[in-house]
């Protein structure tokens, strides 16, 4: 369901969650090009700063982009800028929840402005701001 311009107010929230898995990874490294073996190659990870592979952050911050472009504002709304503060990794079997909060809305430009963050485990491991075009009735 979309939110149109005149429905969206500060303070609006809205979440998704999901479970990264191996194959989310290796799906991602294949669409993306990024082979990078901190990501999908265990023993060249395990060297690494994490210990283990981690998935790629603009894979976890593509959660932010789905919660836009099918809860707020939804279906409609073009992505125009995103700020993104990468805090921490996030492993095979970790839930990310993706939040987004309406911080700035400009009616007659159409756009608004909102936080979003990524969270693991109650800890902050993407945080930013989005500008997005807002969708209009007719």
């Amino acid at each position: 369901m979309t939110i149109y311009l005149d429905e969206i107010f500060v303070g609006m929230t809205a979440s998704t969650g999901k479970t990264i898995t191996e194959a989310d990874i290796l799906m991602y490294a294949a669409v993306s090009t990024d082979t990078n073996p901190t990501h999908i190659n265990a023993e060249f990870a395990s060297a690494g700063p994490f210990k283990e592979r981690v998935a790629h952050g603009m894979l976890t911050a593509g959660l932010i982009s789905a919660v836009l472009g099918t809860q707020l504002p939804g279906p409609g709304t073009i992505y125009l800028g995103q700020t993104l503060r990468f805090r921490g990794p996030v492993k095979i079997g970790d839930t990310v929840t993706a939040i987004v909060e309406v911080t700035d809305i400009v009616v007659e430009k159409q756009r608004a402005t909102l936080r979003t963050v990524c969270i693991v485990g109650g800890k902050t491991v993407i945080e930013g701001e989005a500008t997005v075009l807002v969708p209009t009735r007719g």
